[in-house]
């Protein structure tokens, strides 16, 4: 792998993965861009105890452009995108219009029990091929590798930055789920703090752990691989499971059998097995009712500098969509309570993925 670092017009980062190490990137972004726009601010929640970013800039964010105006897109003559470039195999940069930055913040006094401080971090966006038709589902086994290359070299980089705490690899697909470019691409959001979900889970290890004195998430997996009724499907170093207690109609988590704090713990095997049984998930929820299937791909791994004893890296899934022309809404119960109420039984999402024709 070859790994190249530039950068665009007003100063952001950008990254090639080539698999070819004589691949030239010397492309010049040529660009007129305005001023990178300023840090978010964070503002402190007192009732739940956690921090909301304010980024009023993200409203001018480019939103779902026509394929001919595609800023994910090699550059060509007369129309220049965020890759300069005139082809790539996988890229990484920071996100023009970001939810955190190192860029300084102008605070304000939101007065009452909250307060604020500046939303520091980092963005990046990491565009999976250069075919703007394709889907992560249709890549290959090597150009799913590069992308975990991508993912791993990121997690070590981001992670030593100062004031991060938690680096989160996601994807967003499909216009169900509210993506603004249809390219296939994943984001990277590096926070200034823990995330809620994963302090809950984290706390929830730990108590397991007192209790039993085992390892919660080795244990769901362990207890999953032997029900063996809610497996979709697993090769030697991966499993894929519905979980019992699934949020959403279809929603699937992607577990190592072997538990890393972070994604830069798999060994080489590991990143070699997961692409192939990974685009087999993503092709079976493709495959349910014929139609193309929105989702939230997430890669939970360990904060920074706490629970990462406790931490196992894994993937969850998951699709808003319940039956054909139908999907889930986040209405009352789960908005404003917190309280999931799925429409699908676990065992039977499990069993109609599986009955799945893939190839």
């Amino acid at each position: 792998m070859k790994r190249t670092v530039t950068h665009l017009a007003d100063g952001r980062e950008l990254i090639y993965f080539d698999r070819d190490d004589s691949a030239d990137r010397g492309a010049i972004d040529e660009r007129e861009l305005p001023p990178r726009p300023p840090a978010s601010e964070l503002r402190y929640d007192p009732l739940t105890e956690e921090w909301v970013a304010i980024a009023g800039h993200r409203q001018g964010r480019t939103f779902l452009p026509p394929a001919d105006e595609c800023p994910l897109c090699p550059s060509v003559p007369g129309r220049l995108t965020e890759i300069p470039a005139a082809a790539y195999d996988v890229v990484v940069f920071e996100n023009r219009f970001p939810s955190f930055s190192d860029r300084p913040a102008g605070l304000t006094a939101p007065g009452g029990l909250s307060e604020a401080r500046p939303g520091t971090g980092r963005c990046e966006v990491v565009c999976f091929t250069s075919d703007h038709g394709s889907s992560f589902s249709a890549l290959s086994p090597e150009q799913v590798g590069l992308v975990m290359e991508a993912w791993i070299d990121r997690t070590a980089e981001l992670s030593a930055l100062p004031g991060v705490e938690q680096v989160f690899c996601f994807e967003n697909r499909g216009a169900e789920i509210g993506i603004t470019l249809t390219h296939p691409h994943g984001q990277i959001y590096a926070y200034p703090y823990v995330t809620p979900r994963t302090a809950l889970t984290l706390r929830a290890a730990e108590r397991h752990r007192e209790r039993t004195g085992g390892d919660l998430f080795a244990d769901v997996l362990a207890a999953e691989r032997e029900a063996g009724v809610r497996v979709v499907a697993a090769n030697e170093h991966w499993t894929a499971f519905v979980p019992a207690a699934a949020r959403w109609p279809y929603e699937i988590h992607v577990y190592p059998h072997r538990r890393v704090p972070d994604l830069t713990g798999l060994d080489a095997d590991e990143r070699a097995a997961f692409g192939p049984l990974y685009t087999e998930v993503l092709r079976r929820l493709d495959g349910l009712f014929g139609v193309v299937m929105p989702y939230v791909a997430a890669w939970h791994q360990a904060p920074v500098r706490v629970g990462r004893d406790l931490a196992y890296t894994h993937l969850e899934l998951f699709s808003v969509r319940r039956a054909p022309g139908k999907l889930k809404y986040l209405a009352g119960s789960e908005s404003a309570m917190g309280a999931f109420v799925n429409d699908v039984l676990p065992e039977e999402a499990a069993r109609l993925l599986r009955a799945v024709v893939t190839s």
